[in-house]
C-alpha cells in the first residue's frame, strides 16, 4: 500500500506550493538546511561548517569511474580554499568566463551554462546570492539557488573541495584564487547525489536549472521555414540562445574550420538584424565566441568588404556594440555552417525589463506509475489512454504569425525528474515524448473527463514531440488554430515509472488545466428487503454457519465467502482475508454489533454478485484476473469515478506485482470505496465537498478502515 507518510508529505508539499514556497524569492530549503541559521551557529561556536548531508568523502565523488577505489580518486584530499591559496576570494570584479575552467569531470555542458550566466549579471545573482565572502563573517558555508523541476531550491554547501596534488580536481578559475564556480559545481553535485552524476549532458539542462526557463533545440539541417522569425522573437523575449557545430568524430572536438569556426564548441547568439545591402534586404545574425577570440572570417566578418556596401549609419550602429570574440555573419551562412541551435526561454519572473514581451506560463506536476498512469506511447493502444492528460485552450491567435496562417504559438516542454540521482543504482533517463490531440466536441468546456481508449483509436494527433528521446526534457514549439487541445505525455514503453513536470508556454493568454475525472460515486439507495424476501436455500446456508444467534461474525463471514467463491473455477483468488471481511462488516453493520444478521448478509451478497458480473465483463482475456487498466473501467462501471492520484493509490493497494487484480481484491476495493463515500456524505449532508470531523471521528474511521 502507498505509505500514509508519503501521501501526507505530498499534501503538505501542495499546500506549501500554494503559499508561494518554491518561488525565487521564497526558495525551498534543500534537505531543510537553513543557510542563515547554520552560518550563525558556526560563527557563535567558532567552528567552520561541515555539511552532514553531503560529507566530504568518497561517496560525494561518485560510484563508478569516480568510485571509492577508482584510479581517478586515488590520492584525493578535501581542502578548504584557505588551505590552497593565501587570500581566497569568492568573486573578483564580477564573474567572467575565465572563472570557469574544466577539470577532470565530463560536465562541460554544465560549465557552458554557467559561462552563459556570466553574460547576464542579473540572472547570475539569482543563482549566486550577493554578500558571500571568505573575509566578512566567513564560516566555511556558502549557498546557491538552483531551479529544480518547477521550484527554486536553496542549496547549502561547505567549502571542502576535492583536490589532487594541491590543485582543485574539478572546475576552477584561471587565476586559481576565485572559488564561486567550484562551490556552485559542488552545490549542483549535492543536488544530484554526487559529482559523477554530472558527467555528460546538454547545455540546455544547465540553462534551465540556472534560470527556471524552458529550452528548445533545433536541428538546423531540418529547421522550420520560419527559423529566422523564431530567433528574432526569442531575442525580443530576452531568451538565451546557444549554437554549435556537430562533431562527427573525436578528432573534430574543438577543431577549427577553414573560416575559423570551432566544432563541438558552444557559441551564443546575441542579435538579429535586417540591413539594406546592394538594394536588397539581407538578414544578419551576431554570434559570440565565449573564448573572446577566434572569429569567423567569411562574409560580414570584421573588416570584410560587405560592410562597404551598406549605409554608413547602419554600419556604425551594428559594429559599435561589438565585443571581442563577437562577429556578424549572414543568416544564410549561419544556417549552412552551424548544426544546432538551443533557445532557453525565460519565465516572466526572470524578466524585469518592461520592453521584453513575455510568455504566459503554466506548470503541471505528474507521475507515471506502473499499472495506473504509465501507459507508454501511441504504439500501445491498450494502455496509451491511461497516461495523464492536460488540456490547453488557445484563445487568441498570434499578433505576428510570420506567415499568412492564423494560428496560436505555444511551447510544450516535458521534463522527467530526479533521473541523474538514479545513476548510482543503475538507472538513467527514460525515453520520453508527448502527443497533442484536438478535444472532441462532446468534451469541450469540461475538465472533468479523461479521454478513453476508443478516442485515441479513432483520432490522429495534431502535433507531437519531434522524437521520443532519453533526455531529461523534450520540448517542441507548436502552432495550431485557436481551440481546445490535450497534451498526453508518456514514456516510450509502458510500465516505466517516473515523476515529471509538464510546462506549457503560450504567446497569448490561454486556459490550461489537467484533464481528469471529477471524483464521484453513483451510490444506489440502500436496498430494503425483509427476511420474507430471502430464499429458503440461502436461509439454510446462513443458519448452518450463524448458529443459534443467527448472526455472522467476521470469522464466519470469511469461511462462508471463501466456500462460495471456491465454486467459481473461472476466478483466480487467494480468498478473502480477515481484514477484507472486517471492512465488509463495517460497511453493512447497521446496529454496531460488528456482526451481520441475515438481511445484512443478503444485501452484502447481492452486492458481491453484481460486482462479480462487472468483474467478468472487464476480465477481457478470461484469465480470472483483471489488469489494473481494466480495473479502472470496471470501477467506473460500478459507479466510481476516480482521478489519477486515486487510481495510483488503488493500484498500489489492490494490484499484485504483475499489476493484476483478482476478484477478492476487486471486491475489497469496492467495499472500501463505498464505505468511504458513504461516511463522507454522512459528514457532509449538504454536499459542499468539505467535511469537518473531530479527532475521535477521524480515528474511528481510519482505525476501522
Amino acid at each position: 500500500m502507498m505509505p500514509f507518510g508519503g501521501i501526507a508529505a505530498r499534501l503538505q508539499r501542495d499546500r506549501l506550493r500554494a503559499e508561494g514556497v518554491g518561488e525565487h524569492n521564497n526558495a525551498v530549503k534543500y534537505l531543510n538546511q537553513d543557510y542563515e541559521a547554520l552560518k550563525q551557529a558556526c560563527i557563535e561556536s567558532g567552528a567552520l561548517f561541515r555539511d552532514p548531508q553531503f560529507p566530504a568523502g568518497p561517496t560525494a565523488l561518485g560510484f563508478k569511474e569516480l568510485g571509492p577505489h577508482s584510479s581517478k580518486t586515488r590520492g584525493v584530499e578535501w581542502k578548504r580554499p584557505s588551505e590552497l591559496v593565501d587570500d581566497p576570494q569568492f568573486i573578483v570584479g564580477g564573474a567572467t568566463r575565465t572563472d570557469i575552467c574544466q577539470g577532470a569531470l565530463g560536465d562541460c555542458w554544465l560549465l557552458a551554462a554557467i559561462g552563459s550566466l556570466t553574460l547576464n549579471e542579473e540572472l547570475l545573482h539569482r543563482v549566486v546570492p550577493h554578500g558571500q565572502s571568505f573575509q566578512e563573517d566567513y564560516a566555511g558555508i556558502f549557498h546557491f539557488q538552483i531551479w529544480q523541476f518547477g521550484e527554486w531550491v536553496d542549496v547549502v554547501v561547505d567549502d571542502l573541495l576535492p583536490t589532487k596534488d594541491g590543485e582543485l580536481l574539478f572546475v576552477h578559475s584561471a587565476e586559481c584564487t576565485e572559488f564561486w564556480s567550484a562551490l556552485l559545481e559542488k552545490a549542483y553535485a549535492k543536488l544530484n547525489g554526487c559529482y559523477e552524476s554530472l558527467s555528460g549532458g546538454s547545455t540546455t539542462e544547465g540553462f534551465e536549472d540556472f534560470t527556471g526557463g524552458v529550452a528548445e533545440m533545433y536541428d538546423l539541417k531540418r529547421a522550420p521555414r520560419n527559423m529566422g522569425h523564431i530567433i528574432r522573437k526569442a531575442l525580443e523575449r530576452g531568451s538565451l540562445l546557444g549554437c554549435s557545430i556537430d562533431i562527427t568524430s573525436a578528432f573534430d572536438m574543438e577543431a577549427v574550420t577553414f573560416k575559423k569556426l570551432v566544432k563541438g564548441h558552444a557559441y551564443s547568439v546575441t542579435a538579429f538584424k535586417d540591413v539594406n545591402y546592394r538594394g536588397q534586404q539581407e538578414q544578419l545574425i551576431r554570434i559570440r565566441n565565449p573564448w573572446g577570440q577566434v572569429e569567423w572570417t567569411g562574409a560580414w566578418s570584421d573588416g570584410s568588404s560587405e560592410w562597404d556596401n551598406i549605409d554608413p549609419s547602419d554600419r556604425e550602429e551594428l559594429q559599435l556594440k561589438m565585443e571581442d570574440g563577437e562577429f556578424w555573419m549572414s543568416f544564410r551562412d549561419f544556417m549552412r555552417e552551424f548544426s544546432r541551435l538551443e533557445i532557453c526561454n525565460l519565465t516572466p519572473d526572470a524578466l524585469t525589463k518592461d520592453e521584453l514581451s513575455r510568455w504566459h506560463t503554466q506548470v503541471f506536476e505528474g507521475t507515471w506509475r506502473r499499472g495506473s498512469t504509465a501507459g507508454g506511447c501511441r504504439n500501445n493502444p491498450a494502455t496509451f489512454w491511461i497516461n495523464p492528460q492536460f488540456k490547453i485552450k488557445l484563445l487568441e491567435e498570434d499578433d505576428d504569425p510570420g506567415d499568412d496562417e492564423v494560428a496560436c504559438s505555444f511551447l510544450v516542454a516535458l521534463m522527467q525528474k530526479h533521473r541523474r540521482r538514479e545513476r548510482r543504482v543503475g538507472g538513467d533517463m527514460h525515453t520520453i515524448g508527448f502527443a497533442v490531440y484536438e478535444v472532441p466536441e462532446e468534451a469541450q468546456g469540461s475538465q472533468n473527463v479523461h479521454l478513453k481508449k476508443d478516442f485515441f483509436l479513432r483520432n490522429q494527433s495534431r502535433a507531437r514531440s519531434e522524437t521520443f528521446i532519453n533526455l531529461r526534457e523534450v520540448s517542441n514549439q507548436i502552432r495550431l488554430p485557436p481551440g481546445e487541445y490535450i497534451v498526453v505525455p508518456s514514456t516510450f514503453e509502458p510500465h516505466k515509472e517516473a515523476d515529471f513536470i509538464l510546462r506549457v508556454f503560450t504567446e497569448k493568454q490561454s486556459d490550461t488545466a489537467e484533464l481528469d475525472e471529477e471524483i464521484s460515486a453513483d451510490l444506489a439507495d440502500e436496498e430494503e428487503i425483509t427476511e420474507d424476501d430471502i430464499e429458503d436455500g440461502f436461509k439454510n446456508m446462513f443458519q448452518q454457519l450463524a448458529g443459534e444467534d443467527m448472526e455472522i461474525s467476521v470469522f464466519e463471514l470469511k469461511t462462508i465467502l471463501n466456500r462460495v467463491i471456491a465454486r467459481h473455477k473461472d476466478l483466480k483468488t487467494d480468498g478473502f482475508s480477515l481484514d477484507s471481511c472486517r471492512n465488509m462488516v463495517n460497511l453493512m453493520d447497521k446496529d454496531g454489533s460488528a456482526r451481520l444478521g441475515l438481511v445484512e448478509f443478503q444485501i452484502l451478497w447481492n452486492k458481491i454478485r453484481s460486482w462479480l458480473t462487472i468483474f467478468r465483463q472487464y476480465d477481457l482475456d478470461k484469465s480470472g484476473t483483471m489488469s489494473s487498466y481494466e480495473m479502472r473501467m470496471a470501477l467506473e462501471s460500478a459507479g466510481f469515478k476516480l482521478n489519477n492520484k486515486l487510481h495510483q493509490v488503488v493500484v498500489a493497494r489492490y494490484a499484485d506485482a504483475e499489476t493484476g487484480v483478482d476478484f477478492d481484491n476487486f471486491v475489497c476495493c469496492l467495499v472500501k470505496l463505498e464505505t468511504m463515500f458513504r461516511f463522507f456524505r454522512s459528514m457532509d449532508p449538504d454536499g459542499t465537498g468539505t467535511a469537518v470531523m473531530s479527532l475521535v471521528e477521524w480515528l474511528l474511521l481510519t482505525m476501522c478502515g
